[in-house]
Protein backbone atom coordinates (compact mmCIF):
# COMPACT_ATOMS: atom_id res chain seq x y z
CA UNK A 1 0.00 0.00 0.00
CA UNK A 2 1.49 3.56 -0.64
CA UNK A 3 2.19 5.55 1.89
CA UNK A 4 -0.09 8.25 3.56
CA UNK A 5 0.58 11.44 5.06
CA UNK A 6 -1.35 11.00 8.63
CA UNK A 7 -2.23 13.97 11.03
CA UNK A 8 -2.64 13.54 14.17
CA UNK A 9 -3.82 15.57 17.38
CA UNK A 10 -2.63 15.22 21.08
CA UNK A 11 -4.19 17.29 23.79
CA UNK A 12 -3.75 16.29 27.88
CA UNK A 13 -4.65 18.34 30.88
CA UNK A 14 -4.04 16.27 33.41
CA UNK A 15 -0.98 16.41 35.91
CA UNK A 16 2.73 16.56 34.37
CA UNK A 17 0.75 17.84 30.79
CA UNK A 18 3.97 18.22 28.48
CA UNK A 19 5.62 15.12 29.70
CA UNK A 20 2.14 13.67 28.64
CA UNK A 21 2.42 15.02 25.41
CA UNK A 22 6.27 14.34 25.06
CA UNK A 23 5.79 10.65 26.07
CA UNK A 24 3.21 10.10 23.24
CA UNK A 25 5.27 11.95 19.90
CA UNK A 26 8.46 9.43 21.60
CA UNK A 27 5.83 6.39 21.35
CA UNK A 28 4.80 7.29 18.31
CA UNK A 29 7.95 8.03 16.56
CA UNK A 30 8.84 4.44 17.73
CA UNK A 31 5.58 3.24 16.14
CA UNK A 32 5.33 5.38 13.09
CA UNK A 33 8.79 6.54 12.00
CA UNK A 34 10.24 10.48 12.99
CA UNK A 35 7.30 13.13 11.94
CA UNK A 36 7.27 15.00 9.22
CA UNK A 37 6.54 18.15 11.25
CA UNK A 38 4.91 18.96 14.61
CA UNK A 39 3.27 22.18 15.57
CA UNK A 40 3.88 24.07 18.56
CA UNK A 41 2.53 23.68 21.63
CA UNK A 42 -1.03 25.51 22.25
CA UNK A 43 -3.25 25.96 25.19
CA UNK A 44 -6.98 26.43 25.90
CA UNK A 45 -9.78 25.95 28.15
CA UNK A 46 -11.94 22.59 28.05
CA UNK A 47 -13.68 22.09 25.09
CA UNK A 48 -17.53 20.66 26.32
CA UNK A 49 -17.29 20.33 30.01
CA UNK A 50 -15.48 23.70 30.80
CA UNK A 51 -15.16 22.65 34.79
CA UNK A 52 -11.40 21.14 34.03
CA UNK A 53 -7.89 21.89 33.52
CA UNK A 54 -7.36 23.53 30.27
CA UNK A 55 -5.34 21.83 27.78
CA UNK A 56 -2.37 21.71 25.86
CA UNK A 57 -2.47 20.74 22.34
CA UNK A 58 -0.21 19.83 19.64
CA UNK A 59 -0.67 18.92 16.10
CA UNK A 60 2.06 16.08 14.31
CA UNK A 61 2.44 14.96 10.77
CA UNK A 62 3.59 11.64 9.77
CA UNK A 63 4.05 9.51 6.43
CA UNK A 64 2.63 6.25 6.61
CA UNK A 65 1.30 2.81 4.56
CA UNK A 66 -0.42 1.45 8.31
CA UNK A 67 -3.90 1.04 7.98
CA UNK A 68 -6.19 3.10 9.97
CA UNK A 69 -7.77 0.43 12.11
CA UNK A 70 -4.23 -0.56 13.22
CA UNK A 71 -3.09 2.71 13.53
CA UNK A 72 -6.10 3.54 16.04
CA UNK A 73 -5.51 0.15 18.05
CA UNK A 74 -1.37 1.21 18.29
CA UNK A 75 -2.78 4.72 19.35
CA UNK A 76 -5.38 3.15 22.39
CA UNK A 77 -2.45 0.90 23.62
CA UNK A 78 -0.29 3.94 23.61
CA UNK A 79 -2.68 6.17 25.72
CA UNK A 80 -3.09 3.29 28.04
CA UNK A 81 0.40 2.98 28.04
CA UNK A 82 0.78 6.48 29.14
CA UNK A 83 -1.45 6.42 31.59
CA UNK A 84 -4.58 7.36 30.16
CA UNK A 85 -7.72 6.16 32.30
CA UNK A 86 -10.79 5.57 31.20
CA UNK A 87 -13.71 8.41 31.26
CA UNK A 88 -16.70 10.17 29.69
CA UNK A 89 -16.52 12.00 26.58
CA UNK A 90 -15.40 15.59 27.01
CA UNK A 91 -13.34 15.35 30.96
CA UNK A 92 -9.99 15.31 31.92
CA UNK A 93 -7.39 13.32 30.14
CA UNK A 94 -4.04 12.50 30.96
CA UNK A 95 -3.50 12.17 26.88
CA UNK A 96 -6.28 11.76 23.70
CA UNK A 97 -4.60 11.67 20.42
CA UNK A 98 -7.08 11.81 17.64
CA UNK A 99 -6.53 10.99 14.02
CA UNK A 100 -7.54 14.03 11.97
CA UNK A 101 -6.48 12.71 8.68
CA UNK A 102 -5.18 10.00 6.61
CA UNK A 103 -4.33 11.11 2.83
CA UNK A 104 -7.20 12.10 1.47
CA UNK A 105 -9.26 8.44 2.55
CA UNK A 106 -12.53 8.88 4.55
CA UNK A 107 -13.39 6.30 6.83
CA UNK A 108 -17.16 5.58 8.23
CA UNK A 109 -16.32 2.61 10.79
CA UNK A 110 -18.36 2.59 14.35
CA UNK A 111 -15.37 2.87 16.20
CA UNK A 112 -13.39 5.45 13.79
CA UNK A 113 -14.25 7.90 11.20
CA UNK A 114 -11.66 9.89 9.15
CA UNK A 115 -11.51 13.00 8.62
CA UNK A 116 -12.37 13.10 12.32
CA UNK A 117 -16.07 14.33 12.56
CA UNK A 118 -15.53 17.40 14.71
CA UNK A 119 -12.30 18.75 13.77
CA UNK A 120 -13.68 21.54 11.80
CA UNK A 121 -15.80 22.91 14.80
CA UNK A 122 -12.90 23.17 17.04
CA UNK A 123 -10.34 25.90 17.52
CA UNK A 124 -7.65 24.12 19.52
CA UNK A 125 -7.61 20.90 16.65
CA UNK A 126 -7.73 23.80 13.33
CA UNK A 127 -5.24 26.54 15.26
CA UNK A 128 -2.48 23.72 15.40
CA UNK A 129 -2.78 22.03 11.92
CA UNK A 130 -2.90 25.60 10.50
CA UNK A 131 0.27 26.07 11.93
CA UNK A 132 1.60 22.87 9.98
CA UNK A 133 -0.70 22.10 7.21
CA UNK A 134 -2.78 25.47 6.16
CA UNK A 135 -3.18 24.03 2.75
CA UNK A 136 -4.37 20.82 3.90
CA UNK A 137 -7.89 20.04 2.03
CA UNK A 138 -10.59 18.30 3.78
CA UNK A 139 -11.89 15.77 2.00
CA UNK A 140 -15.24 15.77 2.68
CA UNK A 141 -15.91 19.37 3.02
CA UNK A 142 -13.26 20.17 0.39
CA UNK A 143 -11.55 22.98 2.00
CA UNK A 144 -8.09 23.77 3.34
CA UNK A 145 -7.50 23.98 7.08
CA UNK A 146 -6.64 27.60 6.79
CA UNK A 147 -10.38 28.58 5.67
CA UNK A 148 -11.92 25.73 8.18
CA UNK A 149 -10.34 27.79 10.64
CA UNK A 150 -11.16 31.07 9.35
CA UNK A 151 -14.79 29.82 9.07
CA UNK A 152 -14.51 28.18 12.49
CA UNK A 153 -17.11 29.78 14.75
CA UNK A 154 -15.34 28.39 17.46
CA UNK A 155 -14.83 31.27 19.85
CA UNK A 156 -12.29 29.68 22.64
CA UNK A 157 -9.09 31.26 23.09
CA UNK A 158 -6.00 29.33 22.04
CA UNK A 159 -2.54 30.35 23.08
CA UNK A 160 0.51 29.40 22.09
CA UNK A 161 1.83 27.62 25.57
CA UNK A 162 4.06 29.36 27.29
CA UNK A 163 6.70 27.69 29.47
CA UNK A 164 7.24 29.91 32.61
Amino acid sequence: MDKQLLVLHLGSNMGNRINYLNNALKLLESELEKALKISSIYETKAWGNTHQADFLNLAAIYETAILPQTILKTIKKLETGIGRKPRENWHEREIDIDIIFYGNKIVKEQNLEIPHAQMHNRKFVLVPLNEICPEYIHPLLNNTVAKLLKQCADNLNVEKWNKS
